[in-house]
């Protein structure tokens, strides 16, 4: 790291989530920068509209770049172990995407390296610092005793779908390269928003998936349920066969002395709505700030030795063989 306490990043893996939201949080967090950029796919790099980058399709140069000091890993779940390990080796700091793996014997890998390396590692759960969501996780205690937690987080998601009408390898709806589907993109951000809101992660859970509407190899929706060792009841509809135009996204945590519902905050934007009912409803306001760049900025903050990264990679990988165990059909 630099004398400055300036933080160097740089990207790995250039398609829309790094683009449109990674890269824009970067560029509008004080104290990062992006140094360099790295994708197997040349037309992929140049779409990222940073000027004085490095660019290159080669792992090693890319991690060998001067000034370089963390790394968001935002390739395919299937390379997410590759990258991690060789970042962990060149002594990088990695924000690595959700899920951490494809499957729990590569999220465990990852871990382990960047543990013998002595690098910090965090999962992108960008929800966790969605301004609604922090908001809701103060009321908490105002809710009296809670019961259970509902989320309903989903989207269109069709085989050729693509973010901007150009041609898109859409890697999400391929189970090599993906490890499933709707419930392993999805899922993972109720699992972990529902512990970092209630102080208390899941330990129970099972998962019916579906595949009704769409032509691919993956499932397109998926109910879970489960439950916290206190007893909170925790359920998540996840799907990627639920047209745009609908209500999709919704979050209730439910509670002796009141509820909170959040409306349209499921996603990469700090919009939507935050309702407390005791039983009248009242409007909540919160902060602007997209959850990407809060992210993205305590994650800086980590690296630079400013603060402590209050997220535990062994806790995350724990929720990742959770979820495993029950999209494979058994109950954990």
């Amino acid at each position: 790291m630099s004398g400055t306490g300036t933080v160097g990043w740089g990207i790995a893996g250039c398609g829309w989530v790094a683009r449109d939201h990674a890269l824009p949080a970067l560029l509008a967090v004080d104290g990062a920068r992006v140094v360099a950029l790295h994708d197997l796919d040349p037309a992929a790099l140049e779409r990222m509209p940073v000027e004085g980058a490095a660019r290159t399709t080669d792992l090693a140069q890319f991690l060998s770049t001067p000034g370089l000091d963390a790394v968001y890993v935002a390739v395919p779940n299937a390379g997410h172990r590759q990258l991690v390990e060789a970042a962990a080796a060149a002594g990088r700091a990695v924000l690595c995407e959700k899920p951490l793996a494809a499957d729990a014997g590569d999220a465990q890998a990852l871990v382990d390296a960047c543990e013998r390396a002595g690098v910090l590692l965090g999962t992108a759960y960008d929800q966790r610092w969605h301004p609604a969501h922090v908001r809701l996780r103060d009321l908490v205690p105002e809710l009296g005793t809670v019961t259970a937690v509902r989320i309903v987080y989903c989207c269109w998601l069709p085989g050729d779908w693509t973010p901007d009408g150009r041609p898109h390898d859409n890697w999400r709806v391929d189970p090599a390269r993906a490890g499933g589907g709707a419930a392993i993109d999805l899922a993972p951000h109720g699992l972990d928003l529902a512990g970092t809101l209630l102080g208390e992660d899941v330990t129970s859970l099972s998962a019916l998936l579906q595949t009704r509407v769409h032509d691919y190899g993956v499932d397109d929706g998926a109910l879970l349920t489960g439950s916290t060792d206190g007893g909170v009841l925790v359920s998540l509809h996840v799907a990627f066969n639920t047209p745009d135009a609908l209500p999709r996204r919704r979050l209730e945590v439910v509670g002796t002395r009141g509820m909170a519902v959040a409306v349209d905050t499921m996603g990469q934007t700090a919009g939507g709505s935050l309702t407390l009912y005791r039983p009248d409803p009242v409007d909540v306001p919160f902060a602007d700030t997209p959850p990407f760049e809060a992210q993205f900025a305590a994650f800086t903050d980590a690296v630079a030795g400013r603060t402590r990264w209050p997220y535990d990679a062994a806790r995350d990988l724990d929720l990742h063989r959770l979820l495993l165990t029950a999209l494979s059909g058994g109950t954990s």
